[in-house]
């Protein structure tokens, strides 16, 4: 099929940051792209061919929708899965398959399919709401610490949260959940894994990820890890091993804990661009969303080797703002080499929520770590409202 300067359509459900730097790509390439989102403001809608408002979790919405394009693809894992797995049976190309995103979707059918290809991950217990994760507790069956962790519609840290006594799990809905072991950890890692349908396979280097204490979101991530080469080689084993029974196509992210001893446990995975590779864009020979787009068109996969050493700092929304975004001293951190940010599109911040990232980029991982460390400190997500 000829994607490029064609009638060929592609398909994105969703609209966030992810899409929009997907975008760049597919307008790298001169393709053709519909996007679905349920907001008039999605990061997606300024660089689109067409633009669709819709409920990405409405059968007929999504169903409709496939029907205009050649091939799907998606930004977020929160789909209408039946939607999806009637457009593929009818023929449409649908990247990653609703049957791998079904063992992903929902956190306790992830964690079991794991248990059941004898992947490592942490001990955890499935609940199906949070009063019967109490009981477990006041009859000695849960022992504290663990983590919560809701099965579904979690993001950007939400739905995620420690509980080391049981007023901690005051507030937290009362849904579906996992009951999931504190692993003791040297370091957060992940891998993220791209494959077309052909079969050809590739892994980027492991990043290492730090993680902001309150909000559970990624901080920073490095490239490469600093970590032992044999650690490294370790995970992207486990990597590989998990793309493999999944039987993914695309790309597929896993985030892995590396034990004090050196072990590999999988924690969870993501299917589709991710925020641990981010730096791909700037320090990468072919960005992931490059190859997500060459993976989901069974086309040659690109180098997913590194030019140089990256660091991610995600930049999100100031505590105690929310309102119409300003960026402040952005212009600051443009005069500095190597660094380079990525504005999502998104008009309202708001505490915590991801609103761009920069990339460093130096022959020297350790003097890029220390310019992320300043422009973590430079730069601010504010708004002209302070919170009440």
């Amino acid at each position: 099929m000829n994607y490029f300067s064609s009638d060929f359509k592609l398909g994105i459900l969703g609209g966030g940051q992810l899409g929009k730097m997907l975008l760049f790509d597919t307008r790298k390439f001169d393709i053709q792209t519909y996007v679905l989102d349920p907001s008039d403001e999605a990061p997606c809608k300024i660089a689109c061919d067409q633009f669709f408002k819709g409920d990405l979790m409405n059968f007929e919405t999504v169903y409709n929708f496939g029907k205009l394009v050649d091939v799907l693809t998606f930004e977020i894992e929160l789909v209408n899965l039946e939607a999806l797995v009637k457009l593929e049976e009818e023929g449409l190309k649908v990247y990653p398959s609703p049957k791998t995103l079904k063992l992903i979707q929902n956190k306790g059918i992830q964690k079991d399919f794991y248990l059941q290809h004898t992947i490592p991950t942490a001990n955890y217990k499935r609940f199906p709401n949070l009063k019967s994760v109490i009981v477990d507790i006041l009859d000695s069956k849960l022992k504290l610490p663990f983590i919560w962790k809701c099965t579904e519609f979690g993001y950007d840290g939400n739905g995620v949260k420690v509980i080391r006594q049981i007023s901690d799990l005051d507030n937290l809905a009362n849904v579906e959940c996992i009951a999931e072991e504190m692993i003791p950890f040297k370091n957060e890692l992940a891998v993220i894994v791209c494959r077309n349908p052909s079969g050809e396979i590739k892994t980027y280097p492991v990043v290492e990820m730090e993680f902001h204490p309150e909000a559970n979101q990624v901080e920073y991530v490095i490239c490469p890890a600093r970590i032992d080469d044999k650690v490294a080689e370790k995970a992207r084993a486990i990597a590989l091993n998990v793309s493999e029974k999944f039987n993914h196509v695309g790309l597929l992210a896993v985030e892995m804990f590396q034990t004090e001893n050196d072990e590999i446990l999988v924690n969870e995975v993501a299917p589709r661009p991710h925020n641990s590779g981010h730096y791909s864009i700037e320090a990468s020979y072919t960005s992931q969303f490059e190859n997500h787009l060459r993976a989901i068109l069974n086309l040659p996969l690109g180098n997913t080797g590194s030019k140089v050493a990256g660091i991610m700092v995600n930049l999100v929304g100031a505590e105690g703002f929310s309102g119409d975004v300003i960026y402040e001293n952005i212009e600051k951190i443009l005069g500095w080499n190597g660094v380079t940010p990525h504005i999502y599109g998104k008009k309202q911040t708001r505490p915590f929520r991801k609103m761009g990232h920069v990339t460093i980029v130096n022959e020297d991982i350790n003097e890029a770590r220390r310019i992320a460390e300043n422009v973590k400190n430079t730069i601010r997500v504010i708004s002209t409202k302070l919170n009440n």
